[in-house]
Order: structure tokens, then C-alpha cells, then sequence
């Protein structure tokens, strides 16, 4: 194509450009980026699309990891296999044992503890130390044991260490994994010994004033006991548990 612009004009232009920082040219003719994206594909949608961020799936929690695997647990093996792999957890890497579950898994009762101490954590069961001996001789008092009528698991299948209290955050983690046990055995009387497991099912603290009072939780009638720990700690306390214990036995017979 011909043009009539002067040499020296035309060299003028194109140094006022490059003075200008025009200096790269990328086609014989200019580009209107204003233009409909359909008669010029650098137009404003075009920009749009190629400058939008990009959205990130957001990072699931610990607890929703807990929530899906405890939900699609459908049978109590398969929990305990959800469990095992579950890596949320700090708790787990410290620990010897998965403490899972002790007792007949059609039970009239579940006994939801605390966590794994030293003993519980070698054996793989809870309470199975001196505390959970003296639990099963409370027990029997009433006609109750692991071989008949009885389910026990814990707040926390893992140890904590030097059996310190469990956090908030650890029993959050957990907590899906307890309801869908409970669940899954489907008993007609849950009993929650000590504060942490109170306080993981009731969403109350305070063992001393809750002990021996009736709640409900996930359905069913609740009843918060003294740990067993602390029994033989404070022997005098043993009088108010019978008390919880004849309450309990009395709640079975009536139901």
C-alpha cells in the first residue's frame, strides 16, 4: 500500500513512538481491545477470562475429615478401620495402640470414658488397669459386665501424653467418630464417666454437680458418673456412686 507521508515525517512519527515506549510492535495494524469478543478475540471478555483468579478449593478441616469417615462407617469394623486411618490427629503419633472398643456390642449400656492411660494404651482396650478393675467391680454389683450386657469405649482412642486432659480440639476430632459408635450399638442407656466425656456429649462441665442426674443425648437418656480414677482417689466418694449405680440399675429394670 502506497501512503503519501513524507519520509521525514514518517521517520518523526516513529521516533516520537519510541520515545513514547512504543517499541515493540505486534502487528501491521491496531488492535481496538475494546471491541465485542466476537469481532476481536482480545476483548473485554477475553481480559476478563485471562486476568479472573483462579478459585481454590477450600482446605477441609480435621473434623469434616472425621464427619465424612465416621458417616460412611456402616458397620463397627469399618469404624475401627476409619479410625486407624485417620491422620488428623497428633495424638496418633505418639501413641502404641489404637484403643477402640471393649465389651458385647449388642449392650443394654455404653460407657463412654475419657481417654487411653498407660495401661490402655499397651493393651489396645480401655479400661483395663486398676481404674478398669475396680470399674468392673462396680459393675458387677449391679449385674452388669463386658461379657453380657456392657459396651465401653472412650472420648479418645489414643494415649495423650503423661494422660495429660484431652483438648477442645482433640475432642471436636473425635467426637464424629464417638456419636457413630454409639450409633451403631444403639443402647438404651449411655453413662459418660468423667468430665471430658461429659462435657464431649452433654456440652456441660462440672462432674461433680452433673453426677447422678438424668440427661439426654443423641436420643437417649444420659447419665454422667464419677471416673473410676477418681474413686480411688477419693474413696469417700464411692457412697454417691453406688448411688449413681442403684439409679442405673433402676432405669434398666424399669425399661
Amino acid at each position: 500500500m502506497e501512503s503519501n507521508l513524507h519520509p521525514d515525517m514518517a521517520r518523526a512519527l516513529l521516533e516520537w513512538q519510541c520515545d513514547m515506549g512504543a517499541i515493540d510492535p505486534i502487528g501491521d495494524m491496531p488492535v481496538d481491545r475494546y471491541a465485542l469478543p466476537e469481532a476481536n478475540p482480545w476483548g473485554r471478555q477475553a481480559r476478563q477470562a485471562a486476568l479472573a483468579v483462579p478459585v481454590l478449593d477450600p482446605v477441609e478441616s480435621p473434623v469434616e475429615t472425621a464427619q465424612k469417615a465416621a458417616k460412611g462407617a456402616g458397620t463397627l469394623d469399618a469404624l475401627r478401620a476409619a479410625l486407624a486411618t485417620f491422620d488428623g490427629c497428633e495424638l496418633k503419633k505418639g501413641a502404641r495402640n489404637l484403643v477402640f472398643a471393649d465389651g458385647t456390642p449388642s449392650a443394654r449400656v455404653v460407657i463412654v470414658g475419657e481417654a487411653p492411660g498407660r495401661e490402655e494404651d499397651r493393651a489396645g482396650r480401655p479400661f483395663v488397669g486398676q481404674a478398669g478393675q475396680f470399674l468392673d467391680r462396680m459393675l458387677a454389683e449391679i449385674g452388669l459386665s463386658r461379657e453380657s450386657n456392657v459396651y465401653i469405649t472412650n472420648v479418645l482412642p489414643w494415649r495423650p501424653p503423661q494422660n495429660r486432659t484431652p483438648t477442645g480440639e482433640e475432642i471436636a476430632m473425635m467426637l464424629p467418630f464417638v456419636i457413630r459408635h454409639i450409633e451403631l450399638i444403639a443402647p438404651e442407656v449411655i453413662v459418660v464417666m468423667g468430665n471430658t466425656s461429659t462435657k464431649a456429649l452433654l456440652d456441660k462441665s462440672g462432674i461433680t454437680r452433673l453426677r447422678g442426674h438424668w440427661h439426654e443425648a443423641l436420643g437417649r437418656p444420659v447419665l454422667p458418673m464419677l471416673h473410676p480414677a477418681y474413686l480411688l482417689r477419693n474413696p469417700i466418694a464411692k457412697r454417691e456412686t453406688w448411688a449413681d449405680l442403684l439409679a442405673l440399675q433402676a432405669r434398666l429394670r424399669d425399661g
